[in-house]
């Protein structure tokens, strides 16, 4: 039997999901598989057997599964590794049981990719029929009363983005060549995902705008929260990638994310000394990346235990992303910064002979 890479949230985390389910005795939307409630604790955790899948501000959560259980789409805005499309992947599963039905955003999306598109043998030798027709995830999410999703809103074209308007607000899918349409199942709705530096790119007109509720994710607040989310996504993803069981260090994850938020916000975690920021977002899914990293190759390579000069590769090249400008940036922040924490000392050498 094959092993799949990356299991769906509704398959990786069933046995949570079917726990809630038997416990949930709250009033529950048409359509959906958990009451409102169920699904903010399975997506925060109760400390007990549902473990948290984002870590953040309660009433984030509870305002974006709120907006889900009435008519109005949900719009999940923030800078890049604000865990947006994780955050939109587990409410579908938790709502609908089934976080598949998925429209990428990117310049070249079509807008059958919205709608629907055609099986062109078929309808050359058929004609227009239901047959021939190929439905779209947000067209199969509203005939099943499911969540569709939408992901990089704003990447898409502004004609593509626009065909959503009439989904949204007359939920329902004009088929003219038919003379037909597909309303929408009770439990449908629509998530979608929007990067904070991507306006401009194909910004959402105010038609479409207005039938979105926007809930913007934050960045961590403190450090010891963005260490927390970097721990256990590196551990979830050790075991999914069945990466040899070496202990993410903890010293080295405090370095990593220290080093990533001070370089974004421009100023050392004690507030004495500003720094240059790169041109990078050195987000926190950034941050888990490197140190996943670090693990397979303290893994293969290594002695067993995740040490400096295994993550610093990954700093350097996460960091140095203009090969001038970054570069000078972060000779400034080693020279400056890392090398005078007397603790720091092998983690400077690392680094520095990275790059």
């Amino acid at each position: 039997m094959t092993t799949v890479l990356r299991a769906h949230a509704e398959d990786q985390y069933a046995e949570e999901l079917e726990v809630l389910a038997k416990d949930d005795d709250r009033v529950r939307p048409p359509g959906w598989k958990l009451s409102p409630w169920a699904v903010t604790t399975y997506i925060l955790g109760d400390g007990e057997r549902i473990t948290p899948k984002y870590i953040g501000p309660r009433r984030i959560v509870e305002v974006a599964v709120a907006t889900l259980a009435t008519d109005r789409a949900l719009l999940l805005l923030g800078v890049p590794g604000t865990a947006k499309t994780w955050l939109s992947e587990h409410l579908a599963a938790a709502i609908s049981g089934d976080s598949t039905l998925l429209v990428q955003g990117t310049a070249g999306t079509a807008e059958e990719a919205v709608r629907y598109g055609w099986n062109y043998a078929r309808l050359l030798a058929e004609g227009p029929s239901r047959e021939a027709l190929t439905p779209s995830p947000v067209m199969r999410a509203m005939a099943e009363g499911r969540i569709a999703r939408v992901e990089e809103l704003t990447r898409m074209p502004s004609d593509v983005q626009d065909a959503l308007i009439t989904v949204l607000s007359e939920k329902t899918l004009p088929i003219p060549e038919l003379n037909e349409e597909v309303q929408a199942a009770r439990g449908f709705n629509l998530i979608a995902t929007a990067n904070d530096r991507d306006r401009g790119v194909n910004e959402l007109s105010s038609a479409l705008r207005r039938r979105f509720n926007t809930v913007v994710l934050p960045v961590p607040g403190t450090a010891e929260e963005e260490v927390d989310i970097v721990t256990r996504r590196v551990e979830q993803l050790g075991r999914s990638l069945e990466l040899p069981g070496i202990p993410a260090g903890l010293e080295e994850i405090r370095r990593v994310v220290t080093v990533f938020r001070e370089l974004r916000t421009g100023v050392t975690e004690d507030g004495r000394t500003k720094v240059k920021s790169p041109s990078g977002t050195l987000s926190t899914a950034e941050a888990i990346s490197v140190i996943t990293n670090g693990v397979a190759l303290a893994a293969h390579f290594g002695d067993g235990v995740l040490r400096p000069a295994d993550v610093a590769a990954g700093i350097v090249g996460a960091v140095i992303q203009d090969p001038v400008s970054d570069r000078v940036v972060w000779r400034e922040y080693l020279e400056t910064v890392v090398r005078e924490r007397r603790d720091w000392r092998d983690f400077y050498r690392a680094c520095r002979d990275e790059g």
